[in-house]
C-alpha cells in the first residue's frame, strides 16, 4: 500500500490510522446513539474531503455505495428484524462501522445490536479476544453459535455453517434478513449480485443475505481496529487448523531469520487468501 484509508482523517504513511487505537482492546461504556453519532460524523467528514489520491477518491466510491445498500436494508425491514454476521475479521468491521453510522439517524435504537458469531473449531485465542471485545464496545448481542464438525465438514466449514444459522433462526424468528461481510473474491462471492441483496439457496436456512462491502478491494479494507494477526502477516483469518501467514507477505533476512509484513502491505485480491488451506 501506498497510503492507508481511514474514515476520520488523511494519512500520509504506510500504516493505517483507523477510527480508533488498532490493538486496542478495551471495552467502552459509550451509549448506542453517542457513538453512532460520532462515526456518523467522521464518515460524513472522510466523504466530504478533496481527498489527493485515486486510492482513497476509490474508498470514497465504495462508502458511498456500501451506505445506500445498507439504507436500502434499514428501509425495507424494521430494525428488529436484521441482524448482522460477525466474526471481528476486517470485512465485517468495515460493514459494522458503516452501519452504526447510519444508525445516528435512526428514530429508535435498542440496548444492543442483534448480530450471531460463528467461530471455527479452532479458534485464534487472540481473534476470539478481539471479536467478543469489539462487540462490547460496538454494542453487539453476540449470540455464539458453534460450527459442528460431525457433519463431515472440516472447520467452518459449508455444512457447519448452515446448521449455525438454522439454530441461530430458530431461536431469532424475528430475524429476516443478516448484514453480511463478503467482498467478490471471497469464496462464492462471484455468484452474489451487484445490488447487495441475495435470499440465501442452496439448502440454505431461508433468510436475506444483505452483503454491504461486496465490491470492497482488499487494500481498501483497512480503515478500522483490528486483530493483532494481521500485523503478523495473516491476510484471511480461519481457525487455528486451517490458517497461516500469507506467503506473499514472507520476507527471508540475510541469516535465514523468517517475518512477515503486515496484511495491509498485500495488495493483489487475489493473493488475499494464500495462508488458507481450503
Amino acid at each position: 500500500m501506498t497510503e492507508a484509508v481511514a474514515p476520520n482523517c488523511l494519512p500520509t504513511t504506510t500504516t493505517p490510522t483507523p477510527l480508533l487505537s488498532k490493538g486496542d482492546n478495551t471495552t467502552t461504556t459509550t451509549p448506542l446513539r453517542s457513538l453512532c453519532t460520532s462515526l456518523h460524523a467522521q464518515i460524513t467528514a472522510f466523504l466530504s474531503e478533496d481527498v489527493p489520491t485515486e486510492k482513497l477518491r476509490a474508498v470514497q466510491r465504495q462508502t458511498r455505495l456500501s451506505l445506500s445498500i445498507i439504507q436500502s436494508a434499514l428501509d425495507r425491514y424494521p430494525l428488529t428484524s436484521l441482524s448482522l454476521s460477525y466474526n471481528g475479521g476486517k470485512d465485517c468491521l468495515v460493514l459494522l462501522i458503516l452501519y452504526l453510522s447510519l444508525l445516528a439517524r435512526h428514530p429508535w435504537l435498542p440496548h444492543s445490536l442483534p448480530a450471531i458469531y460463528i467461530p471455527p473449531s479452532h479458534p485464534f485465542g487472540s481473534v476470539t479476544e478481539f471479536t467478543l471485545a469489539s462487540a462490547q464496545r460496538y454494542h453487539l448481542a453476540l449470540d455464539i453459535h458453534v460450527a459442528d464438525e460431525g457433519g463431515g465438514t472440516k472447520g467452518k466449514g459449508a455444512g457447519s455453517m448452515k446448521e449455525a444459522f438454522a439454530d441461530y433462526l430458530r431461536k431469532h424468528k424475528e430475524v429476516e434478513a443478516i448484514f453480511v461481510g463478503t467482498r467478490r473474491t471471497d469464496p462464492h462471492g462471484g455468484k452474489l449480485s451487484g445490488e447487495g441483496f441475495d435470499i440465501t439457496d442452496g439448502g440454505w436456512p431461508r433468510f436475506m443475505r444483505v452483503h454491504p462491502v461486496i465490491e470492497w478491494h482488499y487494500v481498501e479494507v483497512w480503515a478500522i481496529p483490528y486483530c493483532e494477526l494481521y500485523d503478523q502477516g495473516y491476510t484471511s483469518l480461519g481457525g487455528t487448523n486451517d490458517t497461516h501467514p500469507n506467503p506473499a507477505l514472507r520476507i527471508e533476512g540475510p541469516e535465514g531469520e523468517v517475518r512477515y509484513r503486515p496484511a495491509y502491505e498485500l495488495e493483489e485480491d487475489g493473493e488475499e487468501r494464500l495462508g488458507r488451506d481450503w
